[in-house]
């Protein structure tokens, strides 16, 4: 019976988590949104003064709201990577001070592996699978023939789709993060502007850099012609080409590699637009599909729990010597 305690700070949230055997018992966040809504964006620095400011405090909720203390637990999880350095480096060195002082095994978590196994929260995966990882900073293909099993078929060549749709809202005029707007404003308007497809037969790499450049550059030559941008058919044209194209992708692949699941993961999992479309194009389909709740699609350390227990139950540990990777590629996820 292992008890975990889990920590996550890659980007603009401080969390910590506790689970045991399984069940979440406990998982506090503390986002920074309002703080970097002001800039339009994250800003690392802040983002790591905050982390230092709330890790103790999101650490102190997770442990009360299991009635668990730290001499209790089996061992730390925590994100190493991907991420901004600065706030990777203010998980690791609590987890790593809780490690030491407690002399208990630290756990080393990728952040997109752990986006895609919170979706076990919802049912057992099954392989193999698929996964699609959609968020700020990446846009991947996944294909798992077995747990802890990642083979990247497929990434953006330069922006996420995520990042691509905070920079459309910002030429919008529409907050920080753009996601939410979009998808919102979308609902209400028509596919009328014609946008470009890049890359759109050519394997399973996406690019998103054609799309928010073509966006934009629309968007300028309105104004200058003086003619009223209609935001809601924007958002419409944009999230209806923006999504499509990785939905196409990930159906493609589905069938090229006979997987049995698909796992949608990542922040823009969140996206309605994208949900409904994964599930409409499986309706006919033998492959299960998993959405991840609502809940877990931002970060969290309930996510970095889930697949601490896979790693715990192999023993799959990292000295203290360990430092943060900003740029880690889950196809890297080897053993320490």
């Amino acid at each position: 019976m292992a008890i975990i305690l889990a920590i996550e700070s890659s980007c603009d949230e401080t969390s910590a988590a506790i689970i045991k055997d399984g069940k979440l018992l406990s998982n506090a966040v503390s986002t920074q949104i309002s703080m970097h809504q002001k800039y339009g964006g994250v800003m690392p620095e802040i983002a790591s003064r905050l982390h230092t400011e709330n890790i103790t405090i999101v650490l102190k909720e997770a442990l009360d709201g299991a009635k668990i203390k730290l001499k209790d637990l089996d061992a730390v999880a925590v994100t190493r990577g991907p991420g901004l350095i600065g706030a990777l480096h203010v998980g690791l060195q609590a987890t790593k001070t809780i490690s030491l002082l407690y002399n208990i095994p630290l756990i080393p978590i990728h952040h997109l592996a752990a986006h895609i196994y919170a979706c076990e929260y919802v049912k057992p995966f099954k392989f193999p699978l698929l996964s699609l990882v959609v968020s700020g900073g990446n846009t991947e293909l996944v294909l798992m023939k077995k747990h802890l099993d990642f083979k990247i078929i497929g990434e953006t060549k330069d922006d996420a789709i995520g990042e691509c749709f905070d920079k459309v809202a910002r030429v919008l005029g529409l907050p920080y993060p753009g996601g939410i707007p979009i998808d919102k404003l979308a609902k209400e308007g028509k596919h009328t502007y014609k946008l470009p497809t890049p890359l759109a037969n050519k394997g399973y790499d996406f690019s998103y850099s054609g799309l928010k450049t073509s966006v934009i550059n629309l968007v300028n030559k309105e104004k200058m012609l003086k003619h009223k941008i209609n935001v809601a058919d924007m958002c419409r044209s944009f999230e209806d080409v923006a999504v499509d194209m990785v939905v196409s992708k990930t159906m493609k692949a589905a069938k090229e590699f006979n997987v049995k699941q698909i796992v949608l993961a990542g922040g823009v999992s969140a996206n309605s637009y994208l949900r409904s479309e994964i599930v409409r194009k499986l309706e006919k389909s033998k492959i299960d599909v998993i959405l991840p709740p609502i809940w877990c699609t931002t970060d969290n350390a309930a996510m970095i729990a889930k697949l601490a227990e896979h790693l715990y139950s192999k023993k799959l540990f990292a000295p203290l010597s360990l430092s943060v990777d900003p740029n880690w590629k889950i196809s890297d996820y080897k053993v320490f």
